[in-house]
């Protein structure tokens, strides 16, 4: 229960409103608590001399208690539960934001179907604590003072021999409590794996039916689902004995207050009004009783989703601004690596970049060759603190890259991944996310040097064409196209390609490095590629194996060293010329 503490401070943000609601909580449960001793008024005359008049005035009196009450009840729920839906929005928002600044590292080990769970399912139970978990709370605690109370005042014999379950009662809350607790913890974790298959099966629906694994994929799911369902279970066999147990309890307070109090009127020790009044007050007291388990259960579950969403609220960012960094306007794009070296955290044992030293001038193009896993998409990683480097450091005109705010750094960097990720928006909206506030005009001429433009024009409402998710609606090379247009919009002064071209023919790749060639000119470029064809456009070419650069020269220089930059040209060619002739 310790992790709803986390909650406090946005509680407090809505302590007016908060307060104002439980005044009227207030409010509701004392109109509520009068109409029962209105009851005994009405009854103890009519065992006088009660005139008619009299008893018209008392049934008046309690349709005037059960309208206030009611109009107080309504401002009670539309405070506490509207002030639980914008905690909620607060919440979610918080959460939202968090997973914007956490590294790339914590994304390798998380699953995203766990992170949706966390933010729908898990924030929704929260939720339920702060509303009604709150509100019921609240009142079982004002309902239960103040009927006991009142109950002790009709006849505190009685009202001892009414209390006699609690005890017992009490027991039930705390034994339930914990197995609740744990089993609903159990149930979240399985809804998040549910939910990670789930999502993972829709993101590769086409490879699922190009490898005719639907049986299979069906089987799995169905393993999960039937987990998630015998987890779930178990929890609502908790349930299911918790709230028959706690009625059972408060309905032997009703028998015996039913047996004793009756002799106690018969026995003429109190009168049928005070009796009439005490039963009244006793099944508002009944109800709290039997809520209690209720609210026990939202507090335990809340309890377990709350501990999931700390778990990333408490996950530290890796990449975060220096306390002395600095913005700046205008960088040259001149970039420095010193005695680099790096290791993925999910691979501790395996080097991926070692004691990498270069250093590229402005305006200068890059080309970087090596063997799938040489640590080529790693190191240019590096320069948008994508990652960071374990050991040495990497800067940008003369400043080591942690001297630069994040957004200074990634603002003057276009980056082109080797998956192009297109959001399920227009065409136009994508390339424009590079640069929010580019025109029409600026959006066509990023596309036409990308050698997108062709195929817009296609298209059936052209740039406003909506792509689907992901970009399902275009073409691989269309996709990396519309990235490498989102890239250039934004003129950075830093273009990072990284095997940008893979999916795109020969002959688009002609077109669009040509197009590229006078816009790289005086642009800092770093080309990733496996094409030879791709790598001739720089100025010099790096040559990475198993994490070190081994070579370094023009594209001649190196041909004509007849190392491995050679033998890999070689080869490229042999293959073109394969591909040719067939």
């Amino acid at each position: 229960m310790n992790t709803l503490y986390t909650l406090i401070p946005y509680l407090k943000r809505h302590r007016t409103t908060i307060g104002i609601g439980s005044l009227f909580l207030v409010l509701t449960s004392a109109f509520q608590m009068a109409g029962p001793w209105i009851l005994k008024l009405a009854f103890d005359g009519l065992e006088s001399s009660i005139t008619k008049q009299e008893l018209l005035v008392y049934a008046g009196i309690l349709v005037a208690i059960a309208i206030v009450a009611g109009i107080c009840r309504f401002f009670m729920r539309r405070l506490l539960i509207g002030t639980s839906r914008e905690i909620e929005y607060e919440l979610r928002q918080d959460f939202f934001r968090k997973l914007t600044v956490l590294s790339f590292s914590y994304y390798n080990r998380t699953p995203t179907g766990d992170l949706m769970a966390r933010a729908t399912n898990d924030l929704t139970a929260v939720r339920m604590v702060l509303g009604p978990g709150v509100m019921y709370t609240m009142t079982t605690v004002i309902t239960l003072t103040a009927s006991v109370t009142l109950m002790a005042l009709l006849s505190w014999k009685l009202m001892l021999i009414s209390l006699a379950p609690m005890p017992l009662i009490s027991l039930f809350m705390y034994l339930y409590g914990g197995m609740i607790h744990k089993r609903f913890e159990s149930v979240q974790e399985q809804f998040a794996s549910i939910t990670a298959r789930a999502q993972e099966y829709l993101a590769g629906i086409r490879v699922v039916r190009a490898y005719g694994q639907e049986e299979s994929a069906k089987e799995e799911f169905s393993n999960q689902n039937q987990e998630y369902l015998d987890r779930y279970m178990k929890l609502v066999r908790i349930n299911g004995l918790m709230h028959p147990s706690i009625r059972f309890l408060a309905g032997t307070a009703t028998i015996l207050v039913l047996l004793f109090g009756g002799i106690m009127v018969m026995n003429e020790t109190i009168s049928l009004g005070d009796f009439v009044a005490f039963f009244a007050y006793l099944n508002m007291l009944i109800w709290p009783m039997i809520a209690l388990g209720w609210v026990v259960s939202i507090f335990q579950r809340g309890a377990a989703s709350m501990k999931r969403i700390n778990y990333v609220f408490n996950s530290e960012a890796e990449i975060v601004d220096s306390p002395h960094a600095v913005d700046k306007e205008d960088l040259q794009g001149a970039i420095e690596f010193r005695d680099v070296h790096f290791t993925y955290r999910t691979r501790p044992d395996e080097s991926v970049l070692r004691g990498i030293n270069l250093k590229i001038e402005p305006g200068e193009t890059i080309g970087i060759a090596g063997r799938t896993g040489s640590g080529k998409t790693t190191l240019v990683n590096l320069i948008p603190r994508l990652f960071a480097p374990d050991k040495g450091e990497i800067l940008i005109d003369g400043s080591p890259i942690t001297h630069f705010t994040l957004n200074t750094l990634r603002n003057h960097i276009g980056y082109v991944p080797q998956e192009a990720f297109l959001f399920s928006r227009t065409l136009a909206e994508n390339i424009r996310y590079g640069e929010p506030e580019a025109s029409q005009d600026a959006i066509e001429n990023a596309a036409e040097l990308a050698q997108l433009s062709g195929d817009v024009s296609e298209f059936p409402k052209t740039y406003e064409t909506a792509v689907g998710e992901r970009g399902v609606t275009l073409s691989g090379g269309q996709k990396q196209r519309a990235a490498i247009a989102r890239a250039v919009i934004r003129s950075p002064r830093i273009l990072i390609l990284d095997d940008a071209l893979a999916s795109v023919d020969t002959r688009t790749e002609e077109a669009i490095l040509g197009g590229l060639r006078s816009y790289m000119s005086n642009r800092t470029t770093l080309l990733v590629a496996h094409r030879v064809s791709t790598l001739k456009l720089a100025d010099r070419i790096v040559l990475l194996e198993n994490g070190q650069i081994t070579e370094m020269g023009t594209h001649d220089e190196l041909v004509a060293k007849g190392g491995a930059y050679a033998e890999l040209a070689r080869m490229q060619e042999l293959k073109d010329q394969l591909e040719a002739t067939s």
